[in-house]
């Protein structure tokens, strides 16, 4: 499911996409589609400058992957290491998005979180579906959690379906800086009852 590129990065397949954790090269693409109007209406945090998404990829999220994955691998406990993985085309490699996980401070314990977000010109192709069954998949296989929340604005419709398509369920809603979300939560028990290994 999960290995390790010639470049020793890590990658889960996905079928027709995987995911591969940040390198210097995603710079470029995570600071285009960050800054698309269909992305940061949504995700307004990751808006950026170039010369800021390079200096937090090299300086912050690089090595944050990096623990993460040192983490999972040694003892299975990610505590509140978090995982940002770039969403790639299989056919041309090709940066489409991210993928990741870590912990959302707004919500209650435990706040584990998974978010993503997709290319405008490759929405509402299953891409974050894909990506987000990936990456659930390999948490509740390699590391030690058992619940993982999602949350979407109330009028991000594309998102909310993604999320269920995943299999959440609605716990209620959630104001965070003044906006609302729904909150959903995933367990682990549920997960492999749907998905059997």
């Amino acid at each position: 499911m999960y290995h390790t590129t010639e470049k020793g990065l890590f990658r889960i397949d996905c079928g027709d996409i995987y995911l591969q954790e940040f390198s210097i090269e995603d710079v470029d693409s995570i600071f285009r589609i960050s800054n698309e109007p269909e992305v940061f209406e949504f995700l307004p945090d990751w808006k950026s400058s170039k010369e800021q998404r390079l200096e937090w990829v090299t300086n912050y999220e690089i090595p944050a992957n990096k623990a993460f994955l040192h983490a999972a691998a040694d003892s299975s406990n990610i505590d509140n290491h978090t995982l940002k993985l770039g969403v790639f085309i299989k056919e041309s490699d090709e940066f489409i998005g991210w993928c990741c996980t870590g912990i959302k401070d707004e919500l209650p314990a435990p706040n584990r979180e998974l978010m993503y977000a997709i290319s405008s010109r490759h929405q509402k192709k299953g891409y974050a579906t894909k990506a987000s069954k990936g990456l659930i998949d390999y948490l509740f296989t390699y590391t030690n959690l058992d619940t993982i929340n999602a949350i979407a604005l109330t009028n991000n419709i594309s998102s909310n379906k993604v999320i269920k398509k995943c299999g959440f369920q609605l716990e209620g809603q959630v104001t965070i800086d003044q906006k609302h979300f729904n909150h959903y939560l995933l367990r682990k028990i549920e997960w492999l009852k749907s998905n059997p290994v």
